[in-house]
């Protein structure tokens, strides 16, 4: 897999021209009639290309989904209004809300912005169009701006109007900091990796992750490491016949863990699953039981981490790696009782002598809890996106990037 050309913020004459760049500030808020920004995580990464933008004079014409709103207009608990507050306390600036989507409104205030100042516009799923990737919206869009940057790397795989339909539309894009540095790390991993490779990949089910792991496999080789955590471990277990009480597992991917492990053995690539266990009596329990795999859990019983033997194993994998990948926890970590292996796994990524990058909101999370986050190579934001990345699928968002010209309004969708 390569990824296609696109041009960067370097690329594009930005003075006194109006700029629509898509973000991804889809954030956490706080419940209650007054809501705030939660978690501004997200917003703090698309800080660089903001600031980049306003220095060199552009207008900027900022946007974004939040939630799911049910794309028939306003809906205050949805709207970007405390999205739009955090922002202006984080870039020192006026943040100019507007009260809707698109519209003769936003077109007087979008018109109206000098150089540097900021309008963001409510939340595009407001608009049935955008995730419809509607060509009259995607056309609305597209007038507010003279240029179009993309820095939602955790949208770029959704078809959407916003990601897709305006860069169809117009001729300067480029892809926004973040996004560039997504492209470029997760880039490395798929089609450079430095040996041995070890990829982790935890979380629920492996439902949710079978083509990431049947891809991982098919390009891992003899040497590297395929570790498997978190409740989709059981899953692996139970097919080889373990008893695991009431833990979470899938009974009807039985056969898909067998063919991952068919394949990982004819390449002759390690597959770490784990060989002890923390269990309790339901996942509110205050206190974890280790016990061996090979014991039969009872019936009331949760295995809900990976026990202390399995992560000094995958401790002892990553400090041999020469690149790590890290998706998905390998337990209950918001759980104390249940935190010590995916903590552990942390530690051991941030210590890595390796190219180290962790993606998935909770893996992200464990490593801001384990405050190690600043020793990860590449923290990525992308969630689904990266996933699909990994697996080899185009991403539309970026596909739309790398054309090289607009593309022309036809008369059936002015």
């Amino acid at each position: 897999m390569t990824t296609p050309p696109f041009r960067t913020l370097d690329d594009l004459d930005v003075d006194n021209r109006r700029v629509l760049v898509r973000v991804d500030f889809n954030v956490p808020l706080t419940k209650g009639e007054h809501r705030t920004v939660r978690d501004d995580t997200r917003i703090r990464e698309t800080l660089p290309t903001l600031r980049l933008l306003r220095e060199r004079g552009a207008k900027l014409v900022v946007c974004s989904h939040l939630g799911r709103p049910a794309g028939t207009g306003f809906e205050a608990a949805f709207s970007m209004e405390p999205v739009g507050a955090r922002l202006a306390e984080l870039l020192d600036v006026e943040v100019k809300l507007a009260d809707e989507v698109v519209g003769d409104g936003v077109t007087k205030l979008v018109a109206d912005a000098r150089a540097g100042e900021v309008v963001l516009l409510e939340n595009l799923r407001f608009e049935k169009g955008e995730t419809k990737n509607d060509a009259k919206f995607s056309a609305a869009l597209a007038a507010l701006c003279d240029a179009y940057v993309n820095d939602a790397f955790g949208a770029c795989h959704r078809a959407h109007a916003s990601v897709v339909g305006v860069p169809a539309l117009v001729g300067e894009k480029a892809a926004g900091r973040l996004l560039e540095a997504e492209l470029r790390a997760l880039s490395r991993l798929v089609t450079a990796p430095e040996r041995p490779f070890v990829a982790i990949v935890g979380g629920a089910k492996v439902s949710d992750k079978l083509g990431v792991l049947v891809a991982l496999v098919e390009r891992l080789i003899a040497g590297d490491t395929l570790v498997i955590g978190g409740a989709m471990a059981n899953t692996f277990l139970a097919a080889q016949g373990r008893g695991l009480g009431a833990s979470l597992m899938e009974g009807d991917r039985f056969k898909d863990a067998e063919r991952v492990m068919a394949k990982a053995a004819a390449r002759d690539v390690e597959v770490i699953l784990p060989t002890d266990l923390r269990v309790g009596r339901g996942i509110e329990a205050s206190e974890a039981r280790v016990v061996g795999v090979a014991y039969d859990l009872d019936p009331q019983e949760m295995a809900l981490d990976i026990g202390p033997a399995s992560a000094e194993r995958c401790a002892e994998a990553i400090a041999r790696a020469g690149m790590v990948l890290w998706n998905g926890p390998m337990g209950l970590f918001e759980n104390p009782a249940f935190a010590g292996g995916t903590l552990a796994v942390a530690h051991a990524v941030a210590q890595s002598p390796g190219f180290t990058v962790v993606g998935g909101g909770d893996s992200v999370a464990a490593v801001a809890q384990a405050g190690v986050a600043d020793r990860i190579d590449h923290v990525s934001t992308g969630g689904g996106a990266s996933l699909e990345y990994i697996e080899g699928k185009t991403l539309p968002g970026v596909a739309a990037l790398a054309q090289d010209q607009a593309r022309p309004l036809s008369s059936e969708e002015g």
